[in-house]
């Protein structure tokens, strides 16, 4: 489920964001830093401070998690049951090891958010689809630099 190049997304992608809902159907969305692929099947998330996500997962497993490559402009998005692996359980370490890497000892991973994804969809900007023939990633990267002014953010120093 897990394709070579959701993979190559999920490495290129800064942040995911997760969306819950709660048991009253009110919807949550968290972004997570602190994510990535476990298996072919499952995406691993950390829970550092992430409550609300936690609350609403133990009370419907549904979640949604997108993640996009802001500068080609392409991710995806994948829809899954989650499970919460409490540090306390006896497979966390083992199970949470590619995840407890990432956070590295700064960062407190308090449970593994672990999802078998059930349903994968790409993300594309309107470009891509509006204009195919004239959308390339090199032009994205190119426009997204000048939108987001990083090139003028990393001479600045700050």
């Amino acid at each position: 489920m897990l394709t070579p190049d959701i993979k190559k997304y999920i490495d290129q992608s800064v942040l995911c964001w997760l969306a819950t809902v709660s048991k009253d159907g009110i919807p949550n969305v968290s972004p997570k830093e602190i994510f990535t692929y476990l298996d072919e099947e499952h995406l691993g998330i950390a829970h550092i401070a992430s409550p609300k996500s936690v609350r609403n997962i133990k009370a419907t497993p549904n979640v949604c998690i997108s993640f996009v490559d802001i500068f080609i402009q392409k991710g995806y998005k994948l829809i899954g049951q989650a499970e919460i692996i409490k540090k306390s359980e006896l497979h966390f370490e083992k199970q949470a090891a590619k995840i407890l890497k990432i956070a590295g000892p700064n960062f407190p991973v308090q449970a593994l958010l672990k999802v078998k994804v059930l349903k994968t969809a790409p993300i594309l900007a309107p470009s891509y689809i509006m204009y195919p023939e004239k959308t390339t990633e090199e032009e994205q990267i190119q426009g997204a630099l000048k939108t987001y002014k990083v090139k003028e953010y990393l001479q600045d120093g700050k």
